[in-house]
């Protein structure tokens, strides 16, 4: 299966985080750190400088690694509004989530047609059908949660102002975007063949004909080989192939589109080549230690934006490069776990433990389910061992202490005093990262005030 998505950072984590500001609201002067100014004519030399150059590489890979996956999708198989659904655990994905069924697809909608969405009656389990923008933005999900009156039936997601007539008893969703991504999960729980036969009664169609986009070209990289001066090759072309629909981003792609011009004289190409390498690709491995403008208490780090991203576009680009699709912070926050509470790398090789204290439990701030996973630190792949276990969950049979606390084991043997159940296998002298997920966050996860505890290294 050709799956090219999630991809964590190619410079390593060790770098100090960035001390730049690569959000660009419109408030802000054009003369902060990280923020770009507005371009003087391309062929001027100074017309944008190093910095620039750097902030319109980070932002614009958002929107390459968007269309690297599109095209990927439909080298695989993929046809226009119609899902596919995924049997649990198949998805060759970095960094997956392996507590629910993943159900895909490409939507197209215009001023004539929509896409009707049926959704089935699901109690007792978390499910939302998500779609996205072309810079990996969520502009919908329907679920309980957003369609509290009606969160079964038939939707129809339909441009913004289009004139369609449409079924009785469909309720009509309103989106900014012609093309959308959509990410469908269904929580599989303690009864996956249930969970199954949900997913498979998802379902969507579109009302009429819709003409497909012509995707831009772009070029060919992977996540230990990112795009250099080529990545602005085609700028242009790929900034008008999906408009941001951030407000405040204008600066910056009107550096990337003089970048474009630049690079079109030899001594400038070379010029744009040497600041991607030596400083962009520097400045987004710096970042990606916190995930941009994230917060880091007891070694973990909470993102400061995921799903939707206003002006913040330097944490748009790190997820996509680390969780592309992410979805929206009110509906799931990931905490990044790459170091133990001395703040040194996480290694297969030691035993570690996390301890939640009886009255601060991971159930206590989701209102849905929590789990937590171990992934490499370069592709976030999960780690194969003899256990074929690759998570820790409320469905994994945790035993809690005599004190009613929980003890969760990373290690690669099964220490004697846990549990097995407890206990995550992990790959004896390879480093690796664990995502803690709560999904319906609450409480101290949904307001940003609460960390899980710090990893102990016993071994």
């Amino acid at each position: 299966m050709n799956r090219i998505a999630w991809m964590s950072c190619v410079v390593a984590l060790a770098f100090v985080p960035s001390a730049c500001n690569r959000s660009a609201p419109e408030s802000t002067a054009a003369s902060a750190p990280g923020t770009p100014s507005a371009p003087a004519p391309a062929e001027t030399k100074a017309a944008y400088s190093d910095q620039d150059i750097s902030d319109a590489w980070i932002y614009l890979l958002g929107r390459l690694l968007v269309l690297r996956q599109q095209k990927a999708d439909f080298a695989e198989g993929f046809k226009w509004n119609e899902m596919i659904h995924r049997k649990p655990g198949a998805v060759d994905w970095p960094n997956p989530n392996l507590d629910v069924a993943y159900s895909e697809a490409w939507v197209a909608v215009d001023e004539d047609s929509c896409t009707i969405v049926t959704v089935p009656k699901v109690t007792g389990r978390y499910y939302t059908v998500q779609f996205l923008n072309g810079w990996g933005e969520t502009v919908a999900n329907i679920n309980e949660r957003t369609q509290a009156a009606r969160p079964a039936g038939d939707f129809a997601v339909c441009l913004e102002g289009a004139n369609v007539t449409l079924p009785a008893n469909t309720t009509r969703i309103d989106v900014p975007v012609r093309y959308m991504r959509v990410l469908a999960r269904v929580e599989l729980g303690d009864n996956w063949d249930q969970a199954v036969a949900l997913q498979h009664k998802f379902s969507m169609r579109a009302t009429g004909a819709t003409t497909p986009p012509t995707l831009p070209e772009i070029p060919v990289f992977d996540v230990q080989h990112l795009p250099g001066v080529e990545a602005f090759e085609n700028a242009a072309a790929i900034l008008d192939s999906e408009k941001d629909i951030n407000p405040g981003m204008e600066a910056v792609a009107a550096n990337v589109r003089a970048i474009a011009s630049g690079i079109q004289v030899p001594a400038e190409r070379a010029r744009v080549d040497t600041v991607v390498r030596d400083k962009a690709q520097v400045d987004l491995g710096k970042a990606s230690a916190t995930i941009g403008h994230g917060t880091v208490r007891n070694s973990w780090v909470r993102p400061a934006v995921a799903g939707t991203y206003g002006g913040d576009w330097l944490g748009r680009t790190l997820i996509n490069l680390g969780g592309i699709w992410a979805n929206r912070m009110d509906e799931v926050v990931y905490y990044k776990g790459s170091l133990d509470g001395d703040g040194v790398q996480l290694n297969g090789s030691h035993t570690y433990t996390i301890t939640f204290p009886k009255d601060d439990l991971p159930p206590k701030y989701a209102d849905y389910f929590w789990s937590v996973i171990a992934v490499d630190p370069v592709h976030a792949r999960v780690l194969p061992n003899p256990k074929n276990r690759f998570l820790l969950n409320r469905e994994s049979g945790l035993k809690y202490n005599a004190d009613g606390s929980l003890t969760l084991y990373f290690a690669p043997e099964k220490p004697a005093d846990a549990p097995d159940p407890n206990w995550l296998p992990t790959p004896a002298g390879q480093d690796y990262r664990l995502t803690f997920r709560f999904y319906g966050p609450k409480g101290g996860v949904a307001d940003g005030s609460y960390f899980p505890p710090p990893l102990i290294k016993k071994t």
